[in-house]
Order: structure tokens, then C-alpha cells, then sequence
């Protein structure tokens, strides 16, 4: 079972501003050819990082509120967040080792 978790617009606060470790959260949409593609991605960073990152995924069909709130134009967009505040951002599909270098120099 993977650690990745699925985040809307009820438990966003509980698992993202509220979590005891850096958090990583992928928005996307279950249309997007992209996020489709960045998805088994996600899914690595959750199982190789799941004990210290809370890694989770959004749709933003789902959670339009959550969405809105961060400003989201485009899917993929992936937001690093620390001690519940946004400290990166990407859009678009990037290569693992990218990320989880990113992931890196935030848990520190």
C-alpha cells in the first residue's frame, strides 16, 4: 500500500498546514494527460519518503476551494510546503530525481 495520500477540500488543513513534517502536495485532475503522467511519480516520493514528507494528491475537481485558495491555472502544480507554508512550486511534469532533490534541501 502506498503512503500517498488524497487531500480535499475537508481534510486539507488537518494534513497540510496542520502535519508534524514537510508536506508535498501534487495538484491535478483526473483528465490531465500530464498529471497522469506525473502520477506514478508521486506515488515513488510517497513510498520513498512517506515517513518524513506527507506526500499527497489533489484533484482539483474535487477540491475546488483548496485550488482556488493557492491559485492553480494549470495541472500538474506541486507545491513543497513547510511548517504549513508554501516554499516551492513547480508546474508540469519534472524528473524524480528533481523533486526529490528539492525534497531534500527543505528537510534539513
Amino acid at each position: 500500500m502506498s503512503a500517498l495520500q488524497h487531500v480535499n477540500d475537508s481534510n486539507y488543513a488537518e494534513v497540510i498546514e496542520k502535519g508534524d513534517k514537510p508536506a508535498l502536495l501534487d495538484f491535478g485532475a483526473t483528465w490531465c494527460g500530464p498529471c497522469k503522467a506525473l502520477e506514478p511519480t508521486i506515488t515513488a516520493l510517497a513510498d520513498e519518503y512517506g515517513d518524513r514528507v506527507a506526500v499527497s494528491k489533489l484533484d482539483i475537481d474535487e477540491a475546488p476551494q483548496t485550488a482556488q485558495r493557492f491559485g492553480i491555472m494549470a495541472v500538474p502544480t506541486v507545491i513543497l510546503f513547510k511548517d504549513g507554508k508554501e516554499v516551492h512550486r513547480f508546474s508540469g511534469v519534472q524528473p524524480k530525481e528533481k523533486i526529490a532533490e528539492l525534497i531534500q534541501t527543505h528537510l534539513l
